[in-house]
């Protein structure tokens, strides 16, 4: 009789493993089955209007997905990874929509709108909080825009590249916004006021990072004298906020290619020392992460770094002189603009904190170049020089209504402040800039009978004040090509 209850537990237990093994099997392939989107779509999420709209990812090999907003309706089926993709065709600016994936599972996003969409990338000026700014907690306080959404993503540095993080979107409130991104603050909330859509900004930054950790390392590698930084990452001798394609890997392959109206990029002072290097590099950012959303020209603003350091009481060389000059470079590009920051930074910091001044600049090139606003968006620029007896005549353009002597902290706007002058000995000394027409200057020095070249704020924290007439201070520059300090560093 024991013998006989024995074995009828011992049914009831395998029959039991049994039932939960069939259960589990049915949980797991139901698991397997369930569609799931990257996070970079969201509930309050904004899509990039007038382009066609990607959408991807993932669900059981040869299961049907249906995808539908504002009346579109696109079908596909999971390919035999399990990847599934459509694109929505190009809709106007408005909201709010619903965005309903079918599949196995049903996932609703809701409070959607079209708008515009920029992603804000760098280092550490650019994850810079909002509330450390100037401004930035009364700021913080009032900012309540409904239709202002930023999704930030984690800092992540990987060997491989990823296809997803953990975070999502969230609209703008004084709650959320002191941690966010100031740059990307004032940048987003002035397009939205000026354009009345909705604006989304994608950031994805991370302190003290290198260009480099921002590039598919095997771009990097089709250009020998990049090809140091691929060998030291390979060797484990960058850290992770450094190593060569690691940040590109974890923080922007997850989000290639959700549709983005353009770039805003704050990066270069981890790069000072290398800044020879960096006029090979930064184009090559460019051209990689344009290739990677597919479009060739799409829109790349960049903060040319600030005066950093202390003043030196006599013209001298300067690595992040000639990283502005690298950054400069790229304007050879099509649809790079810069934007000058070289009046709002701080001897003593790193990171300045006027970071609303530098927004709305950024903010103007992007409506005068990229929205057809009537709005000022660049400072003077150098065009030429030719010498006449023993003065240097400088042209500029960009000049608006004329050049201007600008006054600030450091300058009392009574004179030109920032020229230096060099004869065939390639020794720099000060020199004075007169302002002899709308768009030119005269450049000389009494000890520099024979001047062969002209350089203008090429320092580390310059003192100079050269602007236009509607206030935006005239870009660093020099006439001469002779190689810099930083030539063989790498």
């Amino acid at each position: 009789m024991e013998n006989f209850v024995s074995r009828c537990r011992l049914l009831r237990i395998y029959s039991s493993l049994i039932l939960f093994s069939l259960l589990s099997l049915i949980f797991v392939k139901e698991s397997l089955a369930s569609v799931r989107l990257p996070h970079i779509f969201g509930n309050n999420m904004v899509l990039q209007r007038d382009v066609k709209t990607p959408v991807w990812g993932w669900a059981d090999p040869g299961e049907k997905v249906i995808v539908e907003i504002d009346g579109q309706i696109k079908t596909t089926v999971a390919d035999s990874l399990g990847k599934w993709r459509v694109e929505i065709p190009p809709q106007s600016a408005g909201g709010p929509f619903e965005m309903t994936i079918h599949a196995a599972n049903t996932i609703k996003f809701t409070n959607v709108y079209y708008g515009e969409v920029w992603i804000c990338s760098g280092q550490s000026n650019m994850s810079f909080a909002l509330k450390r700014s100037k401004n930035g907690k009364s700021s913080a306080e009032s900012a309540t825009y409904p239709q202002l959404r930023f999704i930030t993503i984690p800092t992540l540095s990987v060997e491989e590249p990823q296809s997803d993080f953990t975070a999502k979107w969230e609209c703008c409130t004084p709650k959320i916004a002191p941690e966010v991104s100031a740059i990307a603050f004032f940048f987003g909330q002035y397009l939205h006021e000026k354009l009345q859509v909705a604006v989304g900004v994608v950031i994805a930054a991370w302190s003290g990072s290198t260009g480099e950790a921002w590039v598919e390392r095997n771009e990097l590698a089709k250009f020998p004298e990049l090809s140091p930084l691929v060998e030291q990452s390979r060797l484990d001798k960058a850290s992770p906020s450094q190593k060569a394609g690691c940040l590109f890997n974890g923080m922007i392959a997850p989000i290639c290619p959700y549709p983005v109206k353009g770039i805003v990029w704050y990066q270069g002072e981890s790069n000072a020392n290398r800044a020879w290097q960096y006029r090979t590099l930064f184009p090559i950012l460019i051209a990689n992460w344009r290739e990677k959303w597919g479009r060739g020209d799409m829109p790349f603003l960049y903060v040319q770094l600030p005066n950093y350091m202390e003043s030196r009481d006599v013209p001298s060389s300067s690595a992040w002189a000639e990283l502005r000059e690298a950054q400069h470079k790229a304007l050879a590009v099509r649809n790079v603009s810069e934007v000058v920051a070289i009046d709002v930074g701080e001897a003593k910091d790193l990171h300045p904190k006027d970071k609303q001044t530098v927004a709305l600049r950024l903010a103007n090139v992007a409506l005068a170049k990229h929205y057809d606003k009537d709005v000022p968006w660049t400072g003077p620029e150098f065009k030429s020089m030719k010498i006449s007896d023993n003065k240097a005549i400088l042209s500029f353009t960009h000049v608006y209504d004329g050049l201007v002597i600008s006054e600030n902290s450091r300058c009392d706007g009574s004179t030109l402040k920032g020229f230096a002058i060099a004869g065939p000995d390639r020794k720099f000394h000060w020199a004075e800039a007169i302002i002899t027409g709308p768009d030119q200057i005269v450049v000389s020095a009494p000890n520099v009978p024979h001047p062969v070249a002209v350089r203008y704020a090429w320092a580390d924290n310059p003192i100079c004040n050269l602007s236009n007439s509607v206030g935006l201070p005239a870009s660093p520059f020099r006439t001469d090509d002779w190689a810099g300090v930083t030539v063989d560093a790498r």
